[in-house]
This record gives structure tokens, C-alpha cells and sequence, in this order.
């Protein structure tokens, strides 16, 4: 086992057996983390936290917010640092959150006709917290 540092925040994870079930150990739990920090930070800025690994027929939706006028539909993403953390975000996976997010909108008030924003949270290596807001077209 190796000693943890703080350049692999996004890597840490308990010690199991075999090499496969610490990478999904770990991968599972940097998510939680990830997804942890960047809800702070939007709790931070006055967002309300509507769901959280909210699963749906289309796929899952990591963290989903509610603002003063919009729903916010937040992807989680973390790596060593942001740009990598952003290059693991594939087309397929974009497609399956606007799906996943239409079914959520489809149980609120409005509907269809509900602002929704499309928002992508990026964590690195040292647990810094990256945002980028309007990141996927609707």
C-alpha cells in the first residue's frame, strides 16, 4: 500500500483485496468526495441541493441544484487536474445526463418550459473545485 499525499486526493481509497476492487474502491469513493466538495460550493454561493446521484430510466444525474429561477444539472468530474478531469466527460455520457435531466424536468411544476442549466464541476489532484457554468448546450 502506498502512503496517500495530498496530489492524489483523487486517488485515495481504503485498501481491499485485489488490484480491480481498489480501482473501483477508489474510483467510487473520489467521486463521493468530488461530488462532496463541489456541493459545498454551490451550497457556498446559495444553491439549494434538489437530488444528489439522482438515477432516472436515461441515466444518472450527479448533483442537481435548484437556483432562484433554474434547475441546475451538475456533472462531477475528477483527476489529477482539470483538464483531464474535463477530457473524461465523452459524448455518450452528455448525451445520457440531457436525457436523464428532460425526465427529471418532466416531474416539475413546468414541465418542459422549466429554465435548466447544464453546469460540469471539476476537481483535481489537491481537491480544488473548478465550475463551469453553461457548460453542455440543452
Amino acid at each position: 500500500m502506498r502512503n496517500w499525499r495530498q496530489a492524489d486526493w483523487c486517488d485515495a481509497a481504503p485498501v481491499t483485496t485485489g488490484r480491480r476492487q481498489r480501482r473501483g474502491a477508489r474510483a467510487y469513493l473520489a467521486g463521493q468526495a468530488a461530488e462532496d466538495r463541489v456541493q459545498q460550493d454551490y451550497e457556498r454561493r446559495g444553491y439549494r441541493l434538489a437530488a444528489r446521484r439522482w438515477r432516472g430510466r436515461s441515466g444518472e444525474v450527479d448533483l442537481i441544484f435548484r437556483g432562484s429561477a433554474a434547475v441546475i444539472f451538475v456533472e462531477v468530474k475528477c483527476a489529477r487536474d482539470f483538464d483531464r478531469a474535463l477530457d473524461s466527460l465523452g459524448a455518450r455520457q452528455i448525451a445520457r445526463i440531457c436525457a436523464a435531466a428532460e425526465e427529471f424536468v418532466g416531474r416539475e411544476p413546468m414541465g418542459s418550459l422549466t429554465d435548466i442549466r447544464f453546469d460540469i464541476g471539476l476537481v483535481d489532484g489537491t481537491g480544488a473545485v473548478r465550475v463551469m457554468e453553461n457548460a453542455l448546450a440543452a
